[in-house]
C-alpha cells in the first residue's frame, strides 16, 4: 500500500496470473482485508466486506484508514463506496494527514474535489523543518504523538524534559521549541542529537525510545528514571560518601567508556556535568 510503488504496476491486470496477483491473501485479519482491497481498487470487494461487518473506519498500525488508501492510490470507486457507508472523511493517519491531504499530494485531483463536496479538510500546514514527503523515508523510530499523554493541567514546557506515559509506560520528552524551526544550526543539532542518540545501547546511557519528526511539535522521548539528576542529589544531600562516589564514577565511567568506543565514529558527550547525570538509588 506504499503509494509510491504504484507507478510501476499495472492498473488493468489480464489473465489469470494477474488475478492470483490481485487476490486477497488467506492470512490478513479484517483490516488488512479492507486495506488490501481498497489499495487494488477492488470496490466490490470492499462493499463485500462492509456488508460482513467489517469497520468502515478500522486501521492499520500507522493509524490509516481504506479511505487514506484509496484516496493515495487514486481509486476513486473504491473512494465512493466508503463515502457512501460515512467513512470518517476527516481521520488523521499517525503523521497527522487526511485523506483529502493525500489525494492531493499524490495529484488525484478527482478524487481530491470529490472529498471536499463530502466536507472533507485538507489539514492546515504543521509542516516541521525535517518533514519528508515520502512515507518511505520517514525514520523507523518515528513515533505517533498520540500515543503520548501528558497529565492534565500540566504546562508543556519547550526545550525541558518532562515526563509523560507512552503505551502506558512513563518516559521523559525532550519538546523542541517552535522557536527554533527556522534555526539551521538548531535544527542541524537536533537531526545530529537523534542520529547519536538512536545507535546507542548500554546499562549506563540513557535508552532513545523514539521521537516525533513529522509533526509539531517535534520531540525526543527517551527512557525515564523516577529520580532526580546527580546534580540535585549533590545539592540535597551534600557530600556523598565514598562508597557512593565510587559507584557513580564506574557507572559514569562504563557510560562514557562505551561512547568513546563506538564504531566507525566515536562519540564525545561533551556536558559531563552533575546535572546531566542520572542515579538509581541504593
Amino acid at each position: 500500500m506504499d503509494p509510491n510503488r504504484r507507478r510501476g504496476r499495472s492498473q488493468s491486470p489480464v489473465g489469470s496470473q494477474a488475478d492470483q496477483d490481485l487476490a486477497v491473501p488467506d492470512n490478513l485479519d479484517s483490516t488488512m482485508q479492507l486495506l488490501f482491497l481498497a489499495c487494488q481498487g477492488d470496490a466490490p470487494g470492499v462493499e463485500a466486506l462492509l456488508h460482513g461487518g467489517v469497520d468502515v473506519n478500522s486501521i492499520n498500525l500507522d493509524g490509516r484508514t481504506a479511505l487514506h488508501v484509496a484516496a493515495c492510490e487514486g481509486q476513486r470507486e473504491v473512494v465512493s463506496v466508503l463515502l457512501d457507508w460515512q467513512a470518517n472523511i476527516d481521520a488523521r493517519d499517525r503523521w497527522g494527514s487526511t485523506a483529502v491531504a493525500d489525494s492531493k499530494c499524490y495529484g488525484h485531483m478527482d478524487i481530491y474535489d470529490l472529498l471536499k463536496s463530502h466536507g472533507g479538510k485538507a489539514p492546515r500546514n504543521r509542516r516541521t523543518p525535517m518533514m519528508v514527503s515520502n512515507p518511505g523515508e520517514i525514520p523507523e523510530y518515528e513515533l505517533n504523538p498520540g500515543e503520548l499523554q501528558f497529565r492534565k493541567g500540566d504546562e508543556v514546557l519547550k526545550g525541558t524534559y518532562q515526563v509523560a506515559k507512552w503505551n502506558g509506560t512513563k518516559v521523559s520528552v525532550k519538546i523542541v521549541d517552535r522557536e527554533t524551526y527556522s534555526d539551521q544550526e538548531a535544527i542541524n543539532s537536533f537531526r545530529h542529537e537523534l542520529t547519536v542518540f538512536e545507535k546507542v545501547r548500554h546499562p549506563n546511557v540513557v535508552q532513545f525510545i523514539g521521537a516525533v519528526t513529522q509533526n509539531i511539535p517535534m520531540m525526543i522521548v527517551s527512557e525515564y528514571h523516577a529520580n532526580a539528576d546527580l546534580g540535585s542529589l549533590i545539592q540535597r544531600k551534600g557530600r556523598l560518601n565514598g562508597h557512593k562516589v565510587l559507584r557513580y564514577a564506574l557507572d559514569i565511567a562504563r557510560g562514557m567508556t562505551y561512547l568513546h568506543q563506538c564504531k566507525p565514529d566515536p562519540i564525545i558527550h561533551c556536558d559531563l556535568k552533575p546535572k546531566c547525570q542520572k542515579y538509581l538509588p541504593g
